[in-house]
């Protein structure tokens, strides 16, 4: 088991910025390949984006690119998601998910074995 504690989440203008933390306990976190997916009211969970164990490696969905940013801090065992240029259509509930054995960044849930219970995002227009 990897539990995994997400914060940051909350209410934000369209255009404003968050950032969402993921902290995962034990574990070797280093070595995890890290998402965040997203679930909007009514809609399928989504990919967001994924770190590996390189942190200069990173994939986007083409919704988030260029406004999104994933970043890692081994130390601290948490991976982030800094969301700047924010719009209604980003209101989800964004959850981080980890795959503890493979180095491959994956955009298909079933792919990631451990997952938190989530953050609320809401952009008000």
């Amino acid at each position: 088991q990897v539990p995994l504690v997400e914060s940051g989440g909350g209410l934000v203008q369209a255009g404003g910025s968050l950032k969402l933390s993921c902290t995962a306990s034990g574990g070797t976190f280093n070595t995890y390949t890290l998402a965040w997916f997203r679930q909007a009211p009514g809609k399928e969970r989504e990919f967001v984006s994924a770190i590996g164990r390189v942190a200069s490696d990173a994939m986007y969905s083409d919704s988030v690119k260029g406004r999104f940013t994933i970043s890692r801090d081994n130390a601290e065992n948490t991976v982030y998601l800094q969301m700047n240029s924010l719009n209604p259509e980003d209101t989800a509930v964004y959850v981080c998910a980890v795959n503890p054995w493979r180095s491959a960044l994956f955009r298909t849930p079933s792919e990631y074995h451990y997952w938190g219970q989530g953050t609320q995002v809401t952009v008000s227009s």
